[in-house]
């Protein structure tokens, strides 16, 4: 492909690499007129239709959307909902808010860490599972709380919370006996 096909194929709504993905990504631009303040929603679509925001991702909107790349960067990296790499099949968000770490967070997550045998902010070995923090979920009346693929779990301890993760699991996390 040619530069002057890539430069027709932008204009077009398209992208040079030819990837659908990127049309879902334009519509949601274009909805928005590619408008700055348009970059949450932009980000959400974006992890929607590519699982993650890699770095090139992230530059992409930053020009699209005619914002500083530090600001995309700043959003994507301030909010837990967004992932700069990929992720497992399912995910453990431990709430680490202060009602949440006053009621054992803490423990909560230091045997999620032991069961998944990875660390907070990374993904089993095995692909299985992305264990993360939040600093707070807005959930303290049900503290501590932990989020299943999506879904609020309320006062957890580190016994239910395994006991989740095991029934979202196909295998026997490192460590669970």
């Amino acid at each position: 492909m040619t530069d002057a096909d890539n430069a027709s194929t932008a204009k077009a709504g398209g992208h040079p690499s030819g990837d659908v993905r990127f049309r879902i990504l334009e519509a949601t631009m274009k909805r928005h007129r590619y408008q700055g303040d348009a970059l949450i929603e932009v980000l959400h679509t974006a992890q929607e239709a590519f699982g993650y925001l890699e770095p090139d991702l992230l530059l992409y909107i930053a020009h699209s959307l005619s914002v500083p790349p530090s600001r995309v960067f700043g959003v994507a990296t301030f909010y837990h909902f967004f992932a700069l790499k990929p992720q497992g099949e399912h995910t453990c968000v431990v709430c680490m808010g202060t009602a949440c770490y006053v009621n054992g967070a803490a423990e909560i997550l230091e045997a999620v860490e032991e069961a998944a045998g990875t660390k907070a902010g990374q993904t089993s070995d095995d692909g299985k599972l992305s264990v993360m923090t939040a600093r707070c979920l807005g959930a303290c009346g049900v503290a501590p709380a932990v989020v299943f693929d999506g879904s609020v779990a309320g006062k957890q301890d580190a016994d239910t919370t395994i006991d989740t993760l095991k029934g979202l699991l196909t295998y026997e996390p490192a460590g669970v006996t």
